[in-house]
């Protein structure tokens, strides 16, 4: 049945709206057919607010950062390596909240300058602790970049398509844990014996599977470990 819209249709109401379906349906099935029955218009009435599905995926992204940018601790001088790395974890916390969230928010383009004012503080934390602002940039987008990356990866891994949200998926609220579907995609995605079996004659390779797939969780936190580590001995070299 489809419903009949009773609020005023603008992007910010399109854009949520999305964001709540793409856990339903994944970046894939989100479309303007879509999301238009969702909320009981034609889709050609959302061509008035965007002119293509990128345009929505920009918006989508936008109104993502405005949920995550309260929540993202502060990089501050002197312990910008703790900063840094909580700054990161939350990113990943609330990109898991969406199906195919990383993906939803990579390569888009704000819509508004909402966001520089949360990344103007951060690069402030980090020039405050030593880098220049040319590294400081560069900081921040090496693990920003890392972070966007293996949250693509682990999405990509499982679960299914179809299964159950975990904890903190989105609601349409902005609630949630910040821990929640994708955590234990290696184990619902992958079937780690299986691969084993297929590449018993590569052992180091068939032994990778279980660092690789089997805790994303681990694996997240070492490699932004090695990530933070790599930041301070390259673009700090004065750092103690």
């Amino acid at each position: 049945m489809v419903k009949v819209a009773t609020t005023r249709l603008d992007r910010t109401l399109v854009a949520r709206t999305a964001l709540r379906l793409l856990n339903e349906v994944g970046l894939e099935g989100l479309t303007l057919r879509a999301i238009a029955a969702e909320l009981g218009v034609k889709a050609p009435a959302l061509y008035w607010h965007f002119k293509d599905k990128q345009a929505l995926l920009d918006e989508m992204a936008t109104e993502m950062f405005r949920r995550m940018a309260a929540d993202l601790p502060a990089v501050a001088a002197p312990d910008w390596r703790d900063g840094l790395t909580a700054a990161m974890r939350g990113l990943r916390g609330h990109l898991l909240r969406y199906r195919d969230g990383a993906k939803v928010y990579s390569g888009t383009h704000f819509t508004d300058t909402g966001y520089a004012a949360t990344v103007d503080a951060h690069l402030r934390g980090l020039t405050e602790s030593g880098f220049t602002p040319r590294t400081a940039a560069r900081a921040w987008f090496t693990a920003y970049g890392y972070t966007i990356g293996y949250v693509i990866e682990e999405q990509s891994m499982g679960p299914a398509p179809g299964a159950d949200t975990a904890p903190g998926a989105d609601t349409g609220t902005g609630a949630g844990t910040g821990t929640g579907a994708g955590t234990a995609a290696g184990a619902e995605g992958i079937d780690l014996a299986a691969r084993a079996e297929r590449l018993a004659a590569y052992p180091l390779a068939a032994a990778a599977g279980e660092e690789i797939f089997g805790n994303h969780e681990a694996g997240f936190e070492s490699g932004l470990a090695a990530v933070v580590a790599g930041i301070a001995l390259t673009m700090l070299p004065s750092d103690g």
